[in-house]
């Protein structure tokens, strides 16, 4: 009996360490307003008791720490007023109680761009966060945009996935025939009003096949499909870094589902004119403004 007591109290007592423990295994992410006016928008809320951006990063990074120091793993994600505005219409919840704010921040978690928190400085993870944010936005947007197209009429052919699949061959296609290098791809394909950018990084060594992030791969190849499917006039441009060597820059026209090489100096004329103004922008030191090369690619299947 005496021995049964005393687990019974030993139990007892490591309960708290045991919940702390359970905390310690208890994902966390930190919603975060990263600009004044965001910050400014939040401030109507009664319940929302901070009055200086600022002092309010200041304060959320000293939290990042503070988790982070108690082992646990923290997550960043943006905290977006006006969708936040319409995520408590939507769901009938009171948009001035900070359960309501919880429950927001953990919707965004799941299912939107969050940033993991290592240590790094806000100044460091506020545009990587925010870069995420914009990358999971355009990917939705052609998500939806593609899945919207249905069927060809004349092979039944669902469209937007034929579009992503030919994407996603050109990708492979230009980063096998890039050969050795770090490697920057930037594509641009107009949609309606919007002008929808991707981009991706990867390396790859002298031997075995690239590199690639596969989250950066799907986005890239899904604003690429956009361009496919919709057959507009978007480009592509690669520039790959190697030790000891000038950086190389080439571009490639997307034309009825291909990508047409451009000439040296129809890419150094992209490469250094102001898309905004229309200006010339001076030439990199160092860089060397190349044509496009052909990547292989085989035709696509004509459905009209």
């Amino acid at each position: 009996m005496a021995h049964q007591g005393q687990t019974g109290r030993d139990a007892k007592r490591s309960a708290p360490s045991i919940r702390r423990a359970l905390r310690r295994e208890a994902p966390t992410t930190v919603g975060l307003l990263v600009d004044a006016e965001d910050f400014a928008a939040m401030r109507r809320y009664r319940s929302f008791v901070f009055d200086d951006h600022v002092l309010y990063l200041q304060q959320v990074e000293a939290l990042l720490r503070s988790l982070s120091g108690l082992g646990m793993h923290t997550s960043v994600a943006l905290f977006d007023p006006e969708d936040y505005a319409e995520y408590c219409s939507e769901s009938g919840l009171d948009p001035d109680e900070r359960a309501t704010r919880s429950r927001f921040t953990a919707e965004v978690a799941a299912t939107g761009a969050t940033v993991a928190y290592t240590g790094q400085p806000l100044d460091t993870l506020i545009p990587l966060l925010v870069s995420r944010a914009v990358r999971h936005a355009t990917w939705e947007y052609a998500t939806v945009l593609l899945a919207g197209l249905g069927d060809c009429a004349d092979c039944g052919q669902d469209i937007g996935r034929a579009a992503f699949d030919r994407a996603s061959h050109l990708l492979t296609r230009l980063l096998e025939t890039a050969g050795p290098g770090t490697h920057h791809v930037v594509c641009s394909t107009p949609s309606g009003s919007e002008q929808l950018l991707a981009v991706l990084h990867t390396t790859r060594g002298e031997d075995g096949p690239a590199l690639l992030d596969s989250s950066e791969g799907a986005e890239f190849a899904g604003v690429l499909a956009v361009g496919v499917a919709m057959e507009t006039m978007g480009g592509v441009v690669l520039r790959t870094s190697a030790p000891g060597a000038p950086d190389r820059v080439h571009g490639w026209r997307l034309e009825r589902g291909s990508l047409l090489p451009l000439t040296a100096g129809e890419v150094f004329s992209a490469y250094c004119t102001d898309a905004d103004t229309g200006e010339p922008v001076s030439p990199e030191s160092g860089v060397e403004y190349c044509a496009g090369f052909d990547i292989g690619a085989d035709e696509p299947e004509t459905h009209r």
